[in-house]
């Protein structure tokens, strides 16, 4: 087999679309996608002071490489990493160092914000408080506080965009997720803009898992490869198993299902939500408290 762009022996194949491409290819293919996702959505402006989240993991510090190419093309715009020490004792160590590395390679900016400053406690700290509230507990208040701590962090250095890398995997697991859970509307709903709210965008939106890691093997990227020790209480784990198996089966399924949620939120959009201030914190909220602050009241820690 040969790749389709120079005619040298193939590396890999995308099973969903039958393009081939060799070792050298595959890298430029992977961030010309990326261009145009961010082209096709209007992600961006040519003057963007951009957050870029980079938790240390593959698809973050890919995805930061990728918009340090691409803002080569723009002097008017800036990029600037924002890291978020949730405070994991043993790992997330080793990830703040990978960031931080990789960024000043680049020479881009870094900012790290930690639960510890924001919240008064790690990670560690909030999981021994929280044993009693579930299995899944840990993952979902951690998703919760990072959220907002990248929200702040971004607000911190001045961005007017905040880029995540979310791929294809983890968009098409939320979707099911929500209906699982019965929280699809909230994927639906589009929030208003505030003051303090820092707009996202994910350029990774339409990118297969397996091929961000593939682009940041061939582009040697030090990134951190050992799992988060509190993934595995994560019903997260379990959607992930039972999508990999259906795409195997079905190359292309999870493009199918996030499609099925763009249709979702464009027909059936609530309008919308009217945001204001947490009573607690003052961060940008639709509701009295945040989900945050909400959450440590919960434990007590308010």
């Amino acid at each position: 087999m040969k790749c389709g762009t120079c005619g040298r022996d193939a590396f890999y194949r995308r099973p969903y679309s039958g393009e081939v491409f060799c070792r050298s290819c595959y890298p430029e293919a992977f961030e010309k996608r990326v261009r145009e996702a961010i082209t096709s959505k209007r992600m961006l402006r040519p003057t963007e002071r951009l957050a870029v989240g980079v938790s240390g993991g593959k698809d973050s510090l890919s995805l930061l490489h990728v918009l340090a190419k691409i803002e080569k093309g723009f002097p008017s715009a800036k990029l600037v990493a924002v890291t978020v020490d949730e405070g994991i004792d043993g790992y997330r160590g080793e990830a703040v160092n990978l960031a931080a590395r990789s960024a000043e390679e680049l020479g881009i900016e870094h900012h790290v914000v930690s639960f510890k400053a924001l919240y008064g406690y790690t990670l560690d700290e909030l999981a021994q408080r929280g044993r009693g509230l579930g299995q899944h507990a840990v993952c979902a208040l951690c998703g919760v506080l990072r959220r907002k701590a990248l929200n702040v962090a971004a607000r911190e250095v001045g961005a007017t965009k905040l880029a995540t890398a979310h791929n294809l995997d983890d968009e098409a697991q939320s979707a099911l997720m929500g209906l699982l859970r019965g929280t699809i509307n909230e994927l639906q709903r589009e929030a208003g803009e505030a003051p303090g709210m820092v707009p996202r965008v994910k350029p990774f939106a339409s990118t297969p898992e397996r091929e961000t890691a593939l682009y940041a093997y061939l582009r040697r990227l030090r990134f951190q490869s050992n799992p988060c020790p509190y993934a595995g209480t994560s019903i997260r784990n379990e959607v992930r198993r039972f999508l990999d198996a259906m795409d195997e089966a079905h190359p292309g399924m999870k493009f199918t299902l996030l499609s099925t949620l763009e249709k979702l939120t464009y027909t059936k959009k609530q309008g919308k939500v009217a945001i204001g201030r947490c009573r607690l914190c003052g961060e940008p909220t639709s509701r009295d408290l945040c989900r945050p602050c909400e959450l440590l009241q919960g434990l007590g820690l308010l």
